[in-house]
């Protein structure tokens, strides 16, 4: 399925959550692999935009929230280097938003 064009990526799960060093489940290290640090964080969520609309979102699970979707590729980083990720994303079932939820590095 192609991801909408109107996903909703909130601020804040940038900027208080993957950007930040965390001790445990910490995603801050590898984002700054690709130059994506506190400093930058709209970068981060073009380059989160632009792996969602260019990838396929493969559906997931359901629950009472709604459908989760995967959408796994490569996260262009800004001083050239690019991750291979996987993001998550939801689709509530109140209103029908597809809404960030988180991104992790993709284990082959």
């Amino acid at each position: 399925m192609k991801s909408p064009d109107n996903l909703i990526i909130p601020e804040e799960k940038l900027t208080h959550y993957l950007l930040v060093p965390r001790i445990k489940d910490d995603k801050s290290k590898f984002l700054a692999q690709a130059g994506f640090t506190q400093n930058n964080p709209e970068d981060l969520l073009t380059a989160i935009r632009q792996l969602a609309t260019t990838n396929e979102a493969v559906e997931d699970n359901t629950n009472e929230y709604g459908t989760f979707y995967t959408i796994a590729g490569y996260l262009q980083g800004v001083n050239g280097q690019n991750l291979v990720v996987i993001t998550v994303w939801l689709e509530s079932k109140d209103d029908g938003s597809f809404r960030f939820i988180t991104l992790k590095p993709k284990k082959d």
